[in-house]
């Protein structure tokens, strides 16, 4: 499996896991992916079950990593038999009915696994924005009378975001699916007064972040490497996803700040 695919199996049970987190546990010498001839991580089976066990263990039992690196070496010396099987039992036990915990009767653990605490999400944002989501689909272009349509936008209003820069034109004329995205969110904000001319401010905060993540992911575009490219662009993703979640938990603290909270 992918990192990719092991984060989407992941993320049902712990919605805050991050291809970051994954790495830093691979670092760390907890979980020990195989690499594909190109460099590549690739998670077997048993790659994926030790992931959860570290993860259900931090989450459920607060153990530092020291500790759980700890039980997984007795564990793969055979010194001991708690294994995944009990770490996914916990795991899923959070999506059980409440009086799941017969199944494991008199333990405290089980007890405090079945009534856990929600992860705490980010005022209207629905969750956090992973690198996949921020994939280009260079397949899509739109005229600009699609693009009117879609987001339900005048040509004047258009003609507002052209002027401040924040929607530009492609070879053609054409406009990529994310203009569609740009113009929803603009309009909304026009609702509450917000022009164009208000939004530069945010046009050029993202032209700031993404010229940092261009010099951090340049070398590597550069390097000889066949697959130097890729590693480039899922870098940049995966920098941009953790950008924009920082972005939106200081522009929530910010405004906590400003009204007293």
């Amino acid at each position: 499996m992918s990192i990719g695919s092991v984060l989407d199996l992941l993320r049902p049970d712990f919605p805050d896991i991050t291809i970051s987190k994954i790495r830093f546990l691979e670092s760390e010498g907890l979980i020990r992916p195989e690499r594909t001839p190109s460099g590549y991580r690739r998670f077997s089976v048993a790659d994926y079950e030790r992931l959860r066990f570290v993860l259900t263990a931090q989450r459920d039992q607060y153990l530092p990593l020291k500790v759980i690196k700890e039980q997984l070496e007795a564990i793969d010396s055979g010194a001991a038999t708690l294994g995944v099987r009990e770490a996914r039992a916990r795991a899923h036990s959070h999506h059980g009915s409440a009086d799941a915990g017969h199944a494991v009767s008199g333990s405290a653990d089980a007890d405090e696994a079945a009534t856990p605490s929600a992860p705490r999400r980010l005022g209207l944002v629905g969750g956090e924005i992973t690198p996949e989501e921020l994939r280009v689909d260079v397949g899509v272009r739109l005229t600009r009378a699609d693009l009117l349509a879609k987001a339900d936008i005048d040509d004047r209003f258009l003609d507002d975001l052209l002027r401040a820069g924040l929607i530009v034109a492609g070879a053609g004329g054409f406009f990529e699916s994310d203009a569609v995205t740009l113009a929803h969110a603009a309009k909304a904000m026009a609702e509450f007064g917000l022009e164009a001319r208000h939004l530069r401010a945010f046009k050029l905060a993202a032209d700031r972040e993404a010229a940092l993540i261009a010099q951090i992911a340049a070398p590597i575009a550069k390097s000889r490497d066949a697959d130097a490219r890729a590693r480039a662009e899922e870098t940049v993703r995966e920098l941009a996803a953790l950008s924009l979640n920082l972005h939106a938990a200081l522009v929530k603290a910010a405004v906590r700040a400003a009204l007293g909270g």
